[in-house]
């Protein structure tokens, strides 16, 4: 659909080869690099970026939920691809018939595979969770899983991998991730001496890739760095990372504001002095956090303005009385990469006490983007 709005959010598909490159360089030749895509690639475009990370080198994409994962089968992408979350049963026919690979914690899945492979005498590959202290989904204890495993056994069903999540990786304490890691491989130990060796392995999410090059294993599963994100100030120096989205817009009013004239809903902002302000159509509506309104800042023409009043829905204003001229095709550039003078959205997630890759899932669809 074509968009007539002047706002979009700006994909750099180069930063994204990059980034996928400076993985590969740093993870071990015989170690994988699964690219993680689900939520629409962190808002980033699932398609566009699942096609980018292949051809730079990614050995595997995992998703959220299969309905990712079918998506992807059906844009013609025949890489492995995992689904991390819970399948419904009634699901396993679809995963089957498009080759997904799905995480197994429960019976009740577990028992539809099997039913559904003999069923059929057609194969499927699996991995199972470990909970090794996420405390989220997954099996904790080993003999759990083996008595799983043990119960719905079938030749047609394949445990290709074993993988956990860390929880607090971008600690920079290592204690508990050291701890559930240990406890990851005292249960693979034992699932293995039970049930035979498991070919791929996998615990690291994009902190622990970056810190605990020891924990690699068989593969590692690279999710919001891929988009040039650090879990941890920290980690900047340990691999060179380049900021996949800009969101920018353009003004479609610039108006003088005069004290006693109160800006936006709730009056919440009054001048002290006139104050030419710019009207810019990007909102909440759009996922530009309404938290923002009357502390968020937008850089124009390489400074910083304020946003002034309430964010609305569709349009937020902005003071731009400090910032020079200001024309119809000016740029305001919301965030963007940080060395090229731009607001970096850890900046923004410090502000609103969150993190900065909510910030880019929840930028909407209304929100167009350009690949460049």
């Amino acid at each position: 659909m074509t968009s007539y709005r002047p706002t979009w959010a700006e994909v750099s598909l180069n930063a994204l080869t990059d980034n996928v490159k400076a993985f590969k360089e740093h993870i071990d030749n015989n170690c994988e690099l699964m690219a993680v895509v689900k939520a629409d690639a962190y808002g980033h475009g699932l398609l566009e970026c699942a096609e980018v990370m292949i051809e730079a080198g990614a050995n595997r994409l995992g998703v959220a939920i299969i309905e990712e994962a079918m998506e992807l089968r059906k844009a013609g992408i025949k890489l492995p691809i995992l689904v991390f979350g819970y399948t419904p049963r009634a699901a396993v026919q679809d995963a089957m018939n498009h080759d997904i690979t799905l995480t197994v914690f429960t019976e009740d899945v577990l028992k539809e595979i099997v039913h559904e492979t003999e069923q059929r005498q057609r194969s499927m590959i699996i991995h199972i969770k470990v909970d090794s202290g996420m405390h989220r989904i997954g099996l904790k204890r080993s003999v759990d899983i083996i008595q799983l495993l043990e119960q719905h056994a079938s030749p047609l069903v394949q445990v290709e991998g074993i993988f956990t999540h860390f929880s607090d990786a971008d600690n920079e304490d290592p204690a508990y991730t050291e701890q559930q890691f240990d406890h990851f491989l005292s249960v693979v130990e034992e699932v293995e001496k039970a049930h035979g060796t498991i070919p791929t392995k996998h615990c690291c999410n994009s902190a622990a890739t970056i810190s605990f090059p020891h924990m690699h294993m068989d593969m590692v599963r690279v999710g919001v760095s891929l988009y040039g994100l650090y879990p941890g100030e920290h980690m900047q120096e340990s691999i060179p990372l380049h900021q996949v989205m800009s969101l920018r817009t353009k003004p479609v009013m610039v108006k003088t504001v005069h004290p006693g004239e109160p800006i936006s809903y709730g009056r919440s902002y009054d001048p002290d002095n006139p104050i030419k302000v710019a009207t810019v159509p990007i909102g909440y509506g759009d996922g530009l956090p309404r938290s923002l309104s009357n502390q968020g800042e937008i850089v124009v023409n390489g400074k910083r303005a304020p946003i002034v009043g309430k964010v609305c829905m569709d349009q937020t204003m902005v003071d731009i009385t400090s910032v020079g001229e200001v024309r119809e095709k000016t740029e305001f550039t919301i965030f963007g990469e940080s060395t090229e003078g731009h607001i970096p959205l850890q900046e923004i997630a410090d502000q609103l006490n969150t993190i900065h890759y909510e910030l880019t899932c929840q930028i909407g669809k209304r929100i167009p983007r350009k690949y460049v």
